[in-house]
């Protein structure tokens, strides 16, 4: 097969109800647990009005500017999945639009995660589809090739493989590897259950502040008379 200009077949992706269960948990805590080593990168933002982003990855690598394989992968695309977009960051042609969102919400698509730009940007703010992107431009994409489907690509340094668990909120995107989702999810559990008490703490007026000085001491900071 031609590298560069070739589709290949997805040989596994985490399932209906690991996803379901990640759609609870805050992406912030997921990071967390992941020592915060993994992001998509600040210039990926939700240009949806609301709504999380969860499923497992149909990866597409496109030449920028050029949304012919996205279009195939609409077709390919599975109720559920997440169609995600290497595009190389370019900002110069939109890579989707109002009709093509149009097409993945009839069949099934959870959303799309799109390294390169958008257009029809009121509509899609208007609307719950999850859309993240890196950008907004007027000009449209060409139709021409080449590009690769479900194959690893790397968004930011984040590298996603077909099937991993791609998640989206407020805070951006992350990509949760097909082999660590329980292990992860078990983690970023305990971290929420941890959080929501620490939440209850602070309300109550009982939040335990001695980490703060105790890291201060441990890290070798000097304190300056009443400055402490």
């Amino acid at each position: 097969m031609t590298i560069g200009f070739r589709i290949l077949r997805r040989v596994r992706k985490v399932d209906a109800g690991a996803v379901a269960k990640f759609k609870a948990l805050p992406l912030a805590n997921v990071s967390d647990v992941m020592s915060r080593m993994s992001a998509g990168g600040p210039r990926l933002r939700p240009m949806h009005g609301k709504g999380a982003l969860a499923g497992p990855a149909l990866t597409v690598k496109t030449r920028p500017g050029d949304n012919l394989m996205v279009h195939k992968a609409l077709d390919l695309a599975e109720p559920g999945d997440v169609i995600v977009v290497d595009a190389g960051g370019d900002l110069t042609s939109a890579i989707i639009g109002e009709l093509m969102v149009a097409h993945a919400r009839k069949r099934g698509v959870a959303g799309c995660v799109i390294d390169g730009a958008i257009r029809d940007s009121a509509a899609i703010g208007a609307g719950d589809f999850p859309v993240f992107a890196a950008g907004v431009t007027h000009r449209g994409p060409y139709k021409d090739g080449p590009g690769e489907i479900n194959v690893a690509i790397a968004i930011g340094g984040m590298v996603i493989e077909p099937g991993d668990l791609v998640l989206g909120d407020g805070d951006g995107v992350l990509c949760v590897p097909f082999a660590e989702v329980e292990t992860v999810y078990r983690a970023a559990k305990a971290k929420q259950e941890s959080e929501l008490q620490q939440t209850a703490a602070i309300k109550a007026g009982i939040s335990d502040r001695a980490w703060v000085d105790e890291t201060l001491k441990r890290l070798g900071c000097e304190f300056a008379g009443a400055a402490r």
